[in-house]
């Protein structure tokens, strides 16, 4: 998993609320497990004109002018900005898979569902949560100011504005301590990986007739 430390980047804005994982990635593209791939069919039914389905290709099919992530002066952006509820729906961790995918690396919202927040900390996406109102007035700004970037910093916890406006969010020390080092289950687990051959061995030597 990628670390996250700091990040100063183009802002996206996804204008709607209560977003659920079926829109973020649809379910005829979950039949792979693999993390990868699923960046260009992230909003498949807001972004193509058509009808999407696995195996198609996506640079041949008619792209949907008028959602945002298709205008021009969006491409190339890694902070999603939405609204309340994010990621509702059902539990699918393709969501963010797709948009890790795509190219976004935070996400900024009133409000997440809790399973997709959880899920953004395993694969290295930060989720985070702002006031509303504060929300708002960043969406004022994108749509004002082309090529609109903000600063996150994860050490100091903060979103930086071009216009010298900080805006303090929180985080677990565990997960931010995940996210500064790259770590999913997987890698936490993998630092004790010593202890843990060493109780196989124990463990082998004092009831063998498991093994």
């Amino acid at each position: 998993m990628r670390s996250f430390t700091t990040l100063t980047a183009l802002v996206a804005p996804l204008d709607r609320a209560n977003v659920d994982t079926d829109a973020i990635i649809p379910k005829q593209f979950l039949k792979s497990i693999k993390r990868s791939g699923f960046g260009p069919n992230a909003f498949d039914e807001w972004r193509y004109r058509d009808h999407g389905e696995p195996g198609m290709d996506n640079n041949k099919r008619p792209l949907n002018p008028d959602f945002v992530l298709n205008q021009p002066r969006y491409q190339g952006a890694h902070i999603l900005l939405t609204r309340k509820n994010f990621g509702c729906g059902s539990s699918r961790e393709h969501a963010p898979w797709a948009l890790e995918d795509y190219g976004f690396r935070a996400i900024i919202a009133p409000s997440f569902a809790d399973i997709f927040f959880n899920n953004c900390y395993k694969n290295g996406l930060l989720p985070i949560i702002l006031p509303e109102e504060v929300v708002e007035q960043l969406f004022q700004e994108v749509v004002a100011q082309e090529n609109y970037q903000l600063s996150i910093s994860l050490p100091e916890q903060t979103v930086s504005t071009p216009n010298g406006k900080h805006f303090h969010f929180e985080i677990t020390e565990h997960r931010k301590h995940c996210l500064l080092n790259g770590l999913d289950e997987i890698g936490l687990t993998l630092q004790h990986a010593d202890a843990i051959k060493a109780f196989e061995i124990r463990h082998q030597q004092q009831q063998p007739w498991l093994y």
